[in-house]
């Protein structure tokens, strides 16, 4: 009894502090956005204008205006940080958190280096509930970057701070414009937060900034993919395109994309990432037998198409650990795995990309 007492005490204390603390609030759009391909959209929290833009399916469609790989930069000296959202499609998933799908990852430059400093979201019943990322820091000015949600859209999203502290637009951290195309495994699916996502960590490790249209099961070398792509104002494009078509898509599919995207970028470099091994397949066979022939498919024509096209580029992925068993569901990694798998490909794709000043 005396426990529950002292907890229930507790809580109550705590809600009173989180009540005391008073917010101003100021939408994210009204400072730095970073990660976008397409800076116009007209809601600022989507990364593709579907208006302007077809041929996408419905479900393309949701997951285009969905925020991920999209972040705010902006400076405060406010001892906390809360964050309220208005979601026109939140996230819920099963195999990915809540904080990841529709909450908000908080990372702070010290040393000169970011520093995970909060994350949190709403619970499922109480969306419309503010949510406290950080608190208790000292009231000096912070250098701040906030990941925005990997599998939800919103209307609107608004940072809470100290009345009267500081608020204002961060400068753009990161060097150069990256396009990045690709599938769940770039979207984000299984991060326990959105940071963890690889666009956002290879943007970190390297400083180059990377721009993500990832979409979960959907990036299959479609054609009207490319007609978007292409229009983007970037420098390089990384492709994930070999995760989710099988043999015969790749087969039918691989050089006619590229030939697309040549037509608008006939000298942008575009680096192809292999896909990963599913631990699913230790035992499924026919899971196996797809898997086996889709890289093989991969593997036999972008040794074609890197002597067939100029400044095209192949570059294997590893996400897997001693013990086989950092995969959430199967498919796709945990964060640590997706790390490992940043990490595979980062020191090939910065030697590619500073060919061409790109650094």
């Amino acid at each position: 009894m005396k426990r529950a007492f002292f907890v229930t005490l507790l809580l109550v204390i705590c809600s009173m502090a989180f009540a005391q603390e008073e917010r101003t609030w100021t939408e994210a759009s009204d400072l730095t956005l970073i990660g976008k391909m397409f800076p116009d959209t007209p809601n600022p929290y989507h990364r593709i204008d579907t208006v302007k833009y077809k041929g996408f399916t419905k479900s393309e469609n949701a997951q285009v205006r969905m925020s991920s790989g999209i972040a705010v930069s902006f400076v405060t000296d406010s001892p906390y940080i809360y964050v309220k959202t208005d979601y026109a499609n939140p996230g819920n998933g099963a195999n990915i958190t809540g904080i990841s799908s529709r909450g908000y990852d908080l990372y702070i430059k010290k040393d000169g280096k970011w520093l995970w400093a909060g994350a949190g979201a709403p619970a499922w019943g109480k969306l419309d509930n503010e949510v406290r990322i950080v608190w208790n820091m000292e009231e000096t000015e912070h250098e701040c970057l906030m990941y925005l949600p990997t599998f939800s859209e919103e209307n609107s999203i608004l940072i809470g701070t100290k009345p009267g502290s500081v608020i204002r637009p961060g400068a753009e951290p990161f060097r150069h414009k990256v396009g990045l195309f690709g599938s769940s495994y770039m979207h984000g699916a299984s991060t326990s937060r959105s940071g963890m996502a690889v666009p956002a960590q290879l943007t970190r490790m390297t400083g180059i900034q990377i721009l993500s249209i990832a979409c979960s099961g959907n990036s299959k070398l479609q054609l009207y993919y490319a007609d978007a792509l292409r229009d983007a104002d970037v420098e390089a494009y990384i492709f994930d395109s070999f995760s989710n078509p099988n043999a015969a898509m790749i087969n039918e599919r691989l050089f006619p994309y590229i030939e697309r995207i040549r037509e608008k970028k006939p000298d942008t470099p575009i680096i192809f990432i292999s896909s990963i091994w599913r631990e699913r397949n230790n035992f499924n066979t026919k899971s196996y037998e797809d898997e086996m022939a889709k890289m093989h498919m991969a593997d036999s024509l972008m040794k074609i198409a890197c002597k067939k096209y100029n400044d095209v580029y192949y570059v294997k992925s590893d996400a897997s650990t001693p013990g086989h068993n950092h995969q959430v569901d199967g498919v796709h990694p945990d964060d640590y795995s997706y790390e490992l798998w940043a990490k595979s490909i980062r020191k090939r794709i910065v030697r590619i990309l500073r060919k061409y000043g790109i650094k």
